[in-house]
């Protein structure tokens, strides 16, 4: 039977409690206790215990459950060759589990009898509950494949970064996972077609970028008569060869992934390419989701569930008409400041087009961009201590996304580094085209997505101690993206614009971008914008590149809401720094404060505010 994280820790607490074992026992007849004398009892736990163990039962549990989690926190179990269950049975059966988890935390703990670390988990740990019992119901309406979540990309991301190859077993266990693509496509393509059934189809602009990413996997050998192997191929190759097994194992092991590759794995990839083929048949439209079966109700329960505020939609749109308004005053102050004779659309045109703004769209000019990009970072890891108590552990690098990729990427993102040190958090620039990567913004990127942004959030969060496991990997955009792009503003607070006019103005450029989104992303899915319409906002009011533009207004269509949660996460992080400097004046200590937002992890914005206020009068109090 299994032994579960609970049954594991009533076993050591029953150890502690037996005492020191420095030197043995005395069992004289003065010290021998009677022999009907009953065994000493364990003591007894604690109420934030009891909770504490609850929660690494529910993580253990969850774990179990994904073979895939499994594999990102560098556990190789039995599952190391499957898949997650996408199957509809499998959502439904998860459903009655968090119900039963949220009724467990209700009944079995005393919120009372709990300190205020547990309390704070309590708080988080049902908010995620409620927040993902609520979206339940709406599941069909997110579209199953799209150029942003495409399960076609994400499984060779997978097997290529995830998927370690350290010995012959692992190596089989890939090719296990290469045959179980092709259920796994079958369930993409069931909930695909469940959407459609209740009339969700993903829109015209979702399969020109998508369905390349799945065409893209059937290239090269085995799919053609060629001698270079395709990306999958390829991959398992190379992590074969660096197992230095026999010629004839390794050539052995090679042929059962290319016919794994050319089968099942084919036979998956073709399904979803076909049902993908026919959805664009019959999608007729790039409408917001107000088009789909009670799209209002579903895109406010979207806003709310990415910003974890209580704001309405209009509420948002307006916030993000003052937000514009006022980042166009700064931006016309810098363009005064810079001697620019035109108006601020004028100004804009000069950025997109002046020939200095961009790398070459060569070879060495992607090369020239990693490593000025690396040299940013590494500038505020020397003066970091200044401002952060807490530095991550893990290293970070620059790195282009992968040119199979490209196509359905965003400009940059982030990855989090390998729980076991053998991945680094990795900071990707989408270098396809780069006509459409600013140098005037790679300052905003590089501390955005690397350094102090992203990387400080999620590595210190999964390097935390003493907080229970699923506050290690949760996460809430408004938070993790509301904090990336506070530290774009914390950069020019401490001087690193200085001087850097125009990088500032791409600084301005990058945050009015966010601020358009709450403009763009409440009109295309509450007030009925066309895609056309959003990307004139969005260029009639940013600098952007119109590639970028185009790529940014389809990728808030086929995600409603998330786009919302930058400038609502950064808003509040700003506006509760502010409040505890008003309330704390000369003892106000911005490491202090970011001690606070960082050290507990990612969470809701109401439960961060109320942190942050219990901070405040902790302080006051001496």
């Amino acid at each position: 039977m299994r032994r579960t994280a609970l049954t594991v820790a009533l076993s050591a607490l029953a150890l502690a409690a037996c005492g020191p074992a420095d030197e043995p026992a005395k069992t004289t007849a003065e010290t021998r206790p009677p022999a009907t004398a009953e065994p000493a009892p364990a003591a007894a736990m604690t109420e934030s215990e009891r909770l504490a163990a609850f929660f690494e039962e529910i993580f253990e549990r969850n774990v179990a459950q994904s073979p895939q989690f499994q594999a990102q926190l560098g556990r190789k179990t039995e599952d190391y060759g499957k898949w997650d269950d996408e199957s509809e049975a499998w959502a439904i059966a998860q459903h009655e589990q968090a119900k039963g988890d949220l009724e467990r935390l209700r009944t079995e703990f005393d919120y009372d009898q709990l300190d205020d670390d547990a309390r704070l988990s309590y708080r988080i740990f049902e908010y995620d509950l409620e927040r993902d019992l609520a979206m339940f119901p709406w599941r069909h309406h997110r579209y199953a494949v799209s150029q942003m979540r495409n399960v076609a990309g994400s499984v060779p991301t997978f097997l290529q970064n995830v998927h370690k190859v350290d010995t012959r077993g692992d190596a089989e266990d890939y090719i296990e996972r290469l045959q179980g693509v092709e259920v796994l496509m079958a369930q993409y393509v069931d909930k695909l077609k469940a959407s459609e059934a209740i009339g969700v189809v993903p829109p015209m602009m979702v399969y020109p970028r998508a369905l390349p990413a799945a065409t893209n996997m059937l290239t090269g050998a085995p799919f053609e008569e060629t001698a270079e192997d395709g990306v999958l191929l390829a991959d398992f190759r190379a992590k074969v060869d660096a197992l230095e097994l026999d010629e004839d194992d390794a050539a052995i092991l090679v042929n059962n992934a290319a016919n794994a590759l050319s089968g099942p794995f084919r036979r998956g990839y073709t399904a979803l390419i076909d049902e993908l083929t026919r959805l664009q048949g019959i999608a007729d439209d790039n409408n917001g989701v107000w088009d789909l079966p009670d799209g209002g109700e579903y895109y406010a329960r979207m806003a709310q569930y990415w910003t974890t505020v209580d704001m309405s939609p209009d509420e948002i749109h307006e916030l993000g008409l003052a937000e514009v308004a006022r980042i166009r005053a700064e931006m016309e102050a810098i363009k005064d400041q810079v001697g620019f004779e035109g108006d601020l659309a004028a100004f804009f045109e000069f950025v997109r087009t002046s020939p200095e703004n961009y790398y070459p769209d060569t070879d060495e000019g992607r090369a020239e961009y990693l490593a000025d990009a690396t040299a940013l970072i590494d500038h505020v890891m020397t003066i970091a201590p200044d401002y952060f108590n807490v530095l991550p552990k893990a290293p970070l690098e620059v790195r282009r996304v992968e040119p199979w990729r490209e196509a359905g990427s965003s400009t940059a993102f982030y990855n989090r580094p390998s729980l076991d040190g053998s991945r680094p958090g990795i900071f990707y620039v989408n270098m396809q085209d780069m006509n459409a990567v600013q140098k005037h913004i790679m300052n905003s990127l590089a501390y955005h997505e690397g350094a102090p942004g992203h990387h400080f959030q999620l590595a210190i969060q999964q390097e935390l101690t003493g907080v229970p496991n699923f506050r290690k990997f949760g996460g809430y955009s408004a938070y993790s993206e509301g904090w990336a792009l506070y530290t774009e503003r914390l950069a020019k607070e401490i001087g690193l614009y200085e001087g850097l006019p125009m990088r500032d103005f791409g600084r301005l450029s990058e945050e009015m971008k966010r601020a358009v989104r709450l403009v763009v992303d409440t009109g295309m899915h509450s007030k009925r914008w066309s895609r056309e319409a959003c990307i004139e906002y969005m260029t009639a009011n940013t600098p952007m590149a119109p590639a970028d533009i185009e790529r940014q207004i389809e990728r808030y269509f086929v995600i409603p809401g998330q786009a919302l949660s930058y400038k609502i996460g950064m808003n509040t992080i700003i506006d509760l720094r502010e409040r505890a400097r008003e309330a704390l004046g000369d003892e106000f200590d911005l490491a202090a404060f970011h001690d606070q937002v960082l050290k507990n992890g990612s969470m809701p914005m109401a439960v961060l505010e109320r942190v942050i206020d219990d901070w405040i009068a902790g302080q006051q109090a001496g």
